[in-house]
């Protein structure tokens, strides 16, 4: 992943940073957004899996730069990689400043997921 003005990837969740989630610093919490990356990661995984995925990885986690109360954060995914249980995503999320204002890329990160059945035991990935 490199910087670049514009996103990598298909846009796959956009929320609202809002105060409750912002950390002693008054920026938003790098936690809310990693979280944020991991429900849109699973979006795309669970998709491309046909089924119920988990999160067993998340490689290259970068901050960049901080999310700020007001921002809205978009999330784009990208399928890297499908292996015979797994799939790994790139994801780049970025803000929009302000909600209105400049588009700017502030974190990226890899994670891995494992398709599993019913019994949380991984399974061959479908498709």
């Amino acid at each position: 992943m490199t910087d670049r003005t514009e996103p990598k990837g298909d846009l796959t969740l956009r929320t609202l940073a809002m105060p409750k989630d912002v950390n002693v610093n008054g920026d938003i919490f790098g936690g809310w957004v990693l979280s944020q990356m991991d429900i849109a990661a699973g979006i795309m995984a669970g998709d491309k899996a046909h089924g119920r995925v988990a999160t067993v990885a998340v490689d290259a986690m970068k901050f960049i730069r901080p999310v700020h109360v007001g921002d809205v954060l978009c999330i784009y995914c990208h399928l890297a990689r499908v292996g015979r249980t797994s799939l790994a995503i790139e994801i780049e999320a970025w803000v929009l400043r302000d909600r209105y204002g400049d588009r700017e890329k502030v974190t990226e990160a890899v994670f891995t997921f494992v398709a599993i059945d019913e019994k949380g035991r991984p399974r061959p990935v479908e498709g």
